[in-house]
C-alpha cells in the first residue's frame, strides 16, 4: 500500500476507535457547546460598536473564542491525554511492533484530531448563527487557514507534552494544569481589560492568544482586510516545530517505569 492509503486507514481506524467510546465523544462535543452557551447567556447582550452598528459579543469574541477551545480541547487535550492511556496499557507498544510506519500511526492520530476539531468548529459556527443570529465570518480563506494551522500545532504539543506525563493516571491533572491557566489569561473564557504588563507577556509568549487572535481577526465583521494575522500564524507554526522536535526526541512507545 502507498503510504498515503496507509495514512487513510489509520484515520479510518482512529475515527472508528473514537465513535465507539460514546462517554469520550460525547463530552468532546458538549464542553463547547455548554461555554457557548453559558458565555452567551452571560455576556450574549452585550453590543461593541461596529462601522455598520452595533454587533453582538458572540460575533465579535464569544464564537471566536469557543471556536479556539474547540481545536484546543480536540488537538491538544483529547491528543495528550488518549495517547498516554494507549502508550500504558501497551497498545503503542504493539503497534511499534507491527509493520505500520512510525510516523504514519502518529500522522492518523493527529489527522483525526483535525478532522474532529473541523466538525466542532462547524457545529459552533452554525449554533451561533441559528440560535444567537451570529453574522458569519466573510474572510472564510483566512479563517480556515488559522483553523488548519492552530489543529496542527496543538496537535504536536499534544504529543510532546506526552514525554513530560510519567503515567496515565495523572495525565488529565498535567494536561489540565498545562493549559486551563493559559486559556483564561489568553482571553478564552473572559477577556482581562488593562492586563499588567507581565502578565500580557506570559500570554503573548505561548500559542494559546495568539490562535485566539487569529481567530477574531478572522471572523471579526469589522475586519477589512483579508484576515490573515501572519504574526499569529507565524508565532503558532514555530511552536508547531517546536512541538514536533520534542516529540520526536522524548515520545515513548513504551509504558513508563
Amino acid at each position: 500500500m502507498t503510504w498515503a492509503a496507509l495514512l487513510l486507514r489509520q484515520v479510518k481506524f482512529e475515527n472508528r476507535s473514537f465513535w465507539r467510546n460514546p462517554a469520550a465523544a460525547a463530552f468532546t462535543f458538549a464542553f463547547p457547546l455548554m461555554f457557548l452557551m453559558i458565555f452567551n447567556l452571560a455576556f450574549g447582550d452585550n453590543e461593541v460598536p461596529g462601522p455598520d452598528g452595533p454587533v453582538n459579543a458572540a460575533t465579535s469574541f464569544i464564537i471566536p473564542a469557543i471556536t479556539a477551545f474547540a481545536v484546543i480541547n480536540a488537538c491538544y487535550t483529547n491528543i495528550a491525554i488518549s495517547v498516554t492511556f494507549a502508550r500504558d496499557q501497551g497498545v503503542l507498544k504493539r503497534v511499534k511492533g507491527t509493520p505500520l510506519p512510525d510516523w504514519i500511526y502518529l500522522a492518523g492520530r493527529i489527522v483525526h484530531a483535525v478532522f474532529i476539531a473541523m466538525i466542532l468548529v462547524v457545529i459552533v459556527v452554525l449554533a451561533g448563527k441559528l440560535f444567537y443570529n451570529v453574522d458569519l465570518p466573510s474572510t472564510w480563506p483566512a479563517f480556515l487557514f488559522s483553523l488548519v494551522v492552530g489543529a496542527a500545532a496543538f496537535s504536536a504539543l499534544g504529543l510532546a507534552l506526552t514525554g513530560f506525563i510519567p503515567n496515565a493516571d495523572s495525565s488529565p491533572a498535567i494536561v489540565n494544569f498545562s493549559i486551563l491557566p493559559l486559556l483564561f489569561i489568553s482571553d478564552i473564557f473572559i477577556q482581562i481589560d488593562d492586563p499588567p504588563g507581565w502578565l500580557e507577556a506570559v500570554a503573548r509568549f505561548f500559542p494559546v492568544k495568539h490562535f485566539f487572535e487569529a481567530m477574531q481577526t478572522s471572523f471579526s465583521p469589522f475586519t477589512t482586510g483579508n484576515g490573515f494575522e501572519w504574526g499569529d500564524l507565524g508565532i503558532m507554526g514555530a511552536w508547531a516545530i517546536a512541538g514536533l522536535s520534542i516529540a520526536m526526541r522524548r515520545f515513548s512507545w513504551e509504558p513508563r517505569r
